[in-house]
């Protein structure tokens, strides 16, 4: 790192960084290298990142990491406790229930724990969405992170299913109804649904669904989960973070290791530091709002008093589940639509591209894919909510096709206004520079020049020769 100068009288150094900061970074970056040197770990470090990355929008993903570390350990802590089973107990309660209500109400902070590993996974949800439509609007999907962006859409696809797994495991009348909709929703697949329902449904008892759940929850999709993360982090670690999004077709879409920025922040101490920041920062909140608002364990499955109890899954699913419940929409034709529009973020990368589209990742250059990602942010805030104020109403298509065509109807209005005004400054922005630099145009053609650029100048004695030189290109406005 470069030592700033002391300026005089003033025990801060000239950047208004206390001088014992230096010093101490100077001094972990030599801890560091010694281990590297000593561990031989120097060809995979964590590669160090530009200074212009070190602000939040920057860093989603590292925030859903930090927020699926907490689900292990908090969802460890709960294997000591609970019981995979719905044999009933001597008060005719399912052992799962039950053990459930033992963490709550018996063990020490059980209840903290428990609502944490909850809230953690609502958190987990929706930073996951954040870090997608993030990545949807400013084009991180395009060369050379397609793969990259493939991953992570399964990696989404695979958390959702730990949402699913988990939300039976208390067995509530409540989780198992949701869940007996969603695998119905499965099976009626054509095809893939027949053969995944062995795998659901095993000996077709709900005990064979719970360890099915259980084991799904606990060792197969964590499994797939740290594979799939391994893989995206990697690959991260081979482009880099992706530079801010840009109008210009031509930027360079990679940082290497070796100085493409002149401020680099290396792993350890600054990016480690960084991260470690904000996920204290995170546990702490998380903590802060499960002690406020401890989760209610709700009857259990086969008791008199959920006998009425409408099924409803948590809020990451209800507008799957808000889907069906529209006139003449099917679950077949509702697993549709999700798989269709599945694929379509699957294979994004080679949708949004030439010669159709553009190379640019900058929002304003890219007003399609804006309507679809603004289209699909309101499409899923208002089949949540819906979902979640009329849970199992049905919606007549004359209504919920009102709503979806205002919704469509306002997003084109309000990017068409948006593009047509950044093409006004656009264009008046380029007018300006051609003026600066003298190639500006009068209506009658005559080229303009700045009026402090006029001048002048005896009458040559030979007629010049002409240039052989061409033009130079216009260079495109960086945005």
């Amino acid at each position: 790192m470069v030592d700033r100068e002391t300026l005089p009288g003033d025990s801060r150094t000239a950047g208004g960084v206390p001088p014992y900061r230096p010093l101490f970074n100077r001094s972990l970056d030599r801890i560091w290298d010694f281990v590297e040197a000593r561990a031989g770990t120097s060809r995979w470090e964590l590669r160090p990142q530009p200074d212009f990355t070190f602000n939040p929008s920057y860093w989603t993903g590292a925030f859903v990491a930090n927020a699926f570390l907490v689900q292990v350990v908090t969802g460890l802590l709960l294997l000591f406790y609970y019981i995979p089973s719905v044999s009933l107990n001597s008060l005719g309660q399912p052992e799962a229930w039950a053990s459930t209500y033992y963490i709550v109400h018996v063990v020490p902070m059980g209840w903290l724990l428990l609502t944490s590993h909850l809230y953690g996974a609502y958190a987990v949800f929706f930073l996951g969405f954040v870090h997608y439509f993030r990545g949807f609007y400013t084009g991180v999907y395009k060369r050379p992170r397609e793969l990259s962006w493939m991953v992570g859409t399964i990696l989404l696809v695979a958390m959702l299913g730990m949402g699913f797994t988990g939300y039976l495991l208390p067995f509530t009348a409540l989780s198992v109804g949701a869940t007996d909709v969603g695998i119905s929703l499965t099976l009626s697949i054509p095809t893939l649904g027949q053969l995944t329902a062995p795998l659901l449904l095993a000996d077709g008892t709900y005990q064979g669904l719970l360890s099915r759940m259980f084991a799904a929850h606990v060792v197969l999709i964590p499994l797939a989960l740290a594979a799939l993360l391994y893989a995206h982090v990697s690959l991260f670690e081979i482009h880099g973070i992706a530079p801010r999004a840009t109008s210009d077709p031509r930027a360079k879409r990679n940082f290497s290791k070796e100085h493409d920025d002149p401020k680099l922040g290396k792993w350890f101490p600054k990016v480690f530091f960084y991260m470690t920041k904000w996920g204290i920062l995170y546990a702490g909140l998380l903590f802060l709002i499960a002690a406020a608002f401890p989760w209610t364990l709700p009857p259990y499955f086969g008791s008199t008093s959920a006998a009425a109890a409408t099924p409803e899954p948590d809020w990451y699913f209800l507008w799957l589940y808000k889907l069906i419940d529209f006139q003449y929409v099917s679950p077949l034709v509702a697993v549709g639509t999700v798989t269709v529009v599945l694929l379509f973020t699957l294979f994004l990368p080679w949708i949004d591209r030439p010669p159709l589209f553009t190379w640019k990742t900058h929002p304003r250059d890219r007003p399609v894919f804006l309507f679809l990602a603004n289209f699909l942010v309101a499409f899923f805030i208002l089949m949540t909510v819906w979902g979640g104020i009329m849970p199992g109403v049905l919606i007549p298509a004359t209504m919920y096709g009102l709503y979806l065509g205002m919704i469509a109807l306002v997003n084109v209005l309000l990017i068409s206004l948006l593009y047509w005004r950044y093409r006004v400054d656009y264009n008046q922005r380029l007018a300006a520079r051609r003026l600066r630099k003298g190639q500006g145009t009068s209506p009658g053609g005559s080229p303009v020049r700045p009026a402090s650029s006029v001048r002048r100048a005896p009458a040559p004695a030979s007629p010049p020769m002409p240039s052989a030189a061409p033009p130079a290109q216009e260079a495109p406005l960086h945005g």
